[in-house]
Order: C-alpha cells, then sequence, then structure tokens
C-alpha cells in the first residue's frame, strides 16, 4: 500500500500534459482528413508518451522530494496582517518547479491558495505571507502540499507534510505600542481645569508615626502604641491612581459588522489598547462584560499582568442575539464596585426608544460613578446620507438613512441631558477616540 501511495497516490498530471494530449487529437482528427499525416502524427504520439513516460520517471525514481517547513507566532492578532513563513528546499541535483498549497483554517475561507517558484538545485527559499483573521478564538493550519514538476512540467509528483499547528487568535495587539505615545501626551478639548467633589474616599497607607495634636484619634495603631509605649497613628495619602473599568455589551446590536469585524471586536480592541495606556499612567483597570446575564468580572488592578489578564478574557468573548440587561449591569456595579470610578460602557443604541428603556440604569449608575458611553457610528448609513440622489428610490435611501442618522445624534443629546458623558465614534477610529476621551477626563480632574 505504501508503494502504490507513493509511485501512484502521489502522481498528477501536469497543465502541460493536458495541452500535448490536446494537440495530438487534433493532429489525430486532421490525419482523418490527410491520411498522409497519419504515421507522422503516429511518431509524435509515441514520443509525446515516452516524453511523459521519462518525467515520471525521473521525478520518482531519480528524484529526491523537497522539504518544507511552516513557522507561525505564538498567536495572532485580530483584525491585524499576522505573518506566516515557509521554508521550503529542493534537494535534487536540478532545477524543479514547486506549486506550494498551504492547508489555511477554515476561517479565512480561501479555496484558491497557492504559491509557484522556481528552485535551482539544491536552493531553499523562506516564502513569507500574511493572513488577517477577522474573528477570535483558535485557528488550525493544515499539511503543507508541495507539487513539484521538472523542465519538461508533463507530471507532478505531491509531496504532503504533515504541518498541522493551532494558533489563537486574540483581540488586536500588535498596535499597541502605537498608543503609548497618547499616554505620554494630554488632549484636553477645553482650557481649565475642574474639580468635582468625589463621593466617599480612598486612602493609601504610608507610614506610621507618632501621634501629634490635631491627629485623627481614629487612625491610632493600637498594636503599635502596646509596643512602644506611645501613642502611635497610621499616616494615609489620598490614593493616586485612579480606577477605571470598562464594561462591554454583548447584546444583538454588537454583533453589527463594518470592515468585516463586529462592533464587539471593535470595541474589544479599544479595551485592550486603554488597558495599556491606563497602566502606563498609573491607573487601576478592571473589566466587566454582560448581555441578557453577566459575563466576565475581573477586579481593577495597575499591575503590567493586567493587560494580559484582559486579553485572556477577552479571548473568546461572543455575542448574543438577546438584548442585554442593564438593570442586571446595575446591580452588578452597585454590588461589586464600591470605589467611585470611571465605568466605559461600549454600547450601542439604534433608536431612541431603545435609549429610553435602559436610561433609568444608566442614570442610577452615572449618580455613583463618571460613566463614560461609547456608542457607535454606523457608517454605512452615513455615506447613504451623504450620496447624491439621481431618481425617487435613491431619494427615499438617502431620507432614510439622514433619519437614521440624525437620531443616533438624538440619542447622544438625550445621554448629555443628563449628564452622562457620551462618545459617538466611526467603529474604526473608537480606540484613539476613547483613549483621548480617558485622557480628558484625567487632565480634567473630574474623577
Amino acid at each position: 500500500m505504501t508503494i502504490i501511495k507513493k509511485y501512484i497516490g502521489d502522481f498528477y498530471i501536469g497543465n502541460r500534459f493536458y495541452r500535448g494530449a490536446g494537440a495530438c487529437i487534433a493532429l489525430f482528427i486532421l490525419a482523418f482528413y490527410f491520411p498522409a499525416l497519419y504515421k507522422p502524427v503516429k511518431v509524435v504520439l509515441y514520443t509525446f508518451l515516452a516524453l511523459v513516460l521519462a518525467d515520471y520517471v525521473f521525478l520518482f525514481f531519480m528524484g529526491k522530494r523537497p522539504v518544507a517547513d511552516r513557522q507561525l507566532t505564538d498567536r495572532f492578532s485580530n483584525g491585524d496582517e499576522n505573518p506566516v513563513k515557509l521554508f521550503v528546499q529542493n534537494k535534487n541535483n536540478f532545477g524543479v518547479h514547486i506549486t506550494l498549497i498551504d492547508e489555511l483554517p477554515f476561517q479565512f475561507q480561501k479555496r484558491d491558495f497557492k504559491i509557484d517558484a522556481f528552485f535551482a538545485p539544491g536552493q531553499s527559499h523562506w516564502i513569507n505571507y500574511a493572513v488577517r483573521p477577522v474573528t477570535r478564538g483558535e485557528y488550525e493550519f493544515g499539511n503543507i502540499n508541495l507539487f513539484m514538476r521538472s523542465m519538461l512540467g508533463l507530471v507532478e509528483q505531491r509531496t504532503r507534510i504533515p504541518a498541522h499547528a493551532k494558533v489563537k487568535v486574540y483581540p488586536s495587539f500588535v498596535h499597541l505600542g502605537n498608543y503609548q505615545l497618547l499616554a505620554a501626551t494630554h488632549v484636553v478639548t477645553e482650557t481649565g481645569n475642574k474639580r468635582l467633589n468625589k463621593i466617599g474616599q480612598s486612602m493609601e497607607f504610608e507610614q506610621i508615626k507618632d501621634y501629634v495634636t490635631g491627629d485623627d484619634i481614629r487612625t491610632i495603631n493600637w498594636k503599635a502604641t502596646a509596643r512602644k509605649g506611645g501613642l502611635m497613628v497610621n499616616k494615609y495619602v489620598d490614593e493616586k491612581s485612579q480606577q477605571l473599568y470598562c464594561i462591554i455589551d454583548k447584546g444583538r446590536l454588537m454583533k453589527m459588522p463594518f470592515a468585516e469585524l463586529s462592533l464587539l471586536d471593535y470595541a474589544i480592541n479599544s479595551v485592550l489598547a486603554l488597558s495599556q495606556v491606563s497602566i502606563k499612567k498609573q491607573d487601576k483597570i478592571g473589566l466587566m462584560s454582560f448581555s441578557n446575564q453577566m459575563g466576565t468580572m475581573l477586579a481593577a488592578d495597575r499591575k503590567p499582568i493586567q493587560r494580559e489578564n484582559i486579553m485572556l478574557a477577552l479571548y473568546n468573548e461572543k455575542t448574543s442575539f438577546k438584548e442585554p440587561d442593564f438593570e442586571l449591569l446595575y446591580t452588578r456595579v452597585r454590588h461589586k464596585i464600591k470605589q467611585r470610578s470611571l465605568l466605559i460602557l461600549y454600547t450601542n443604541f439604534e433608536s431612541v426608544s431603545g435609549l429610553h428603556r435602559q436610561l433609568p440604569y444608566l442614570r442610577s449608575i452615572a449618580r455613583h460613578h463618571l460613566l463614560l458611553v461609547v456608542i457607535f457610528e454606523n457608517t454605512e448609513l452615513k455615506k447613504l446620507s451623504q450620496a447624491s440622489a439621481s431618481n425617487i428610490d435613491d431619494v427615499y435611501v438617502k431620507a432614510i438613512a439622514e433619519k437614521l442618522v440624525f437620531e443616533k445624534k438624538l440619542i447622544v443629546k438625550e445621554l448629555q441631558k443628563y449628564g452622562i458623558n457620551t462618545l459617538l465614534s466611526a467603529p474604526e477610529k473608537v480606540t484613539v477616540n476613547a483613549i483621548n476621551k480617558y485622557l480628558e477626563i484625567k487632565a480634567r480632574q473630574i474623577l
């Protein structure tokens, strides 16, 4: 069975064979009308078959199979170009043409992927190409298929190299370094600072010192007092780091796709970049997700490992086709987040009536925390509203698109009327806009 597979199973007919066979058939048809050509055509046919046999012997008995290997990164970045490297070597003492077919994960839906290259005797090549995943999850690469043919190109020898590999696609992390420049600057849209009173207080322990008149007696450290024999008090300072939570809505409206990525993916990529900036700013960042039930909950922290924790938590998040439960979100926020924090809520509303159903819960959250609601702009509707109309149908489409775009602006005005910070952003710009808004809030010291 192995011999049959080696010498027959891996035998393929090249395109030149079909062209040569077609030429022979055409000559025989011509010889039917001109009998004098019959014998020369038979000579051509036998010569052609002899070349096919020689090509087969040359490849399968005299030639050596090529070798190949694939190199992948540990993980892919969603929505970005990720490099894939293939090493291919010709082990023969003669030049060959090789067609390489890499079995890509089914998520890419590429059925015509192939690379053609010529290899000199003993030559090796590094072949580079890039893939762009648009969904998070696990991707599985299959075998590497090499179709080798000689200079004649009449037959091909297939070499299948086992190269199964699984790669996890995480939220976009390729361009995180680009946002460090934003972390070093302050983007402020208004001059002047405005301080707001904090609800409650957050104190950070600094040291134990001797009691002096005027110190708060509630800070007396009785254990230290007993050891020293004199009154000792704990000294606290205002905590320098602020606390923010990114809250991601996983409801049905976050399934809407733009440029092959869903709104949920844009929100996740934005949260990951925001975590990079906030940790650099020494702020604590946490994570919550919800739909009709609560999802991921990650306590706020400012350790560098927190960004990795957020990435792992968001790796396999998916949208549901159910309405998000904002009442449940309010209950969880009140129960889990005791300190006044900046809450950045990534969600989407397509109608004012849809907003009004959830507005009481958003207002309740905003009473205890500084709430920033990030809403996505429908860029496709915006293009339709700005397009020129040449007939009645175009006029109707344009009017409806303008109405929906205007309703999105009404949603923003309605939220701002109740003192809720709102950011309306195109999906592809949400990361930069959210970071700028966060830096503006820090610069204005309104938390």
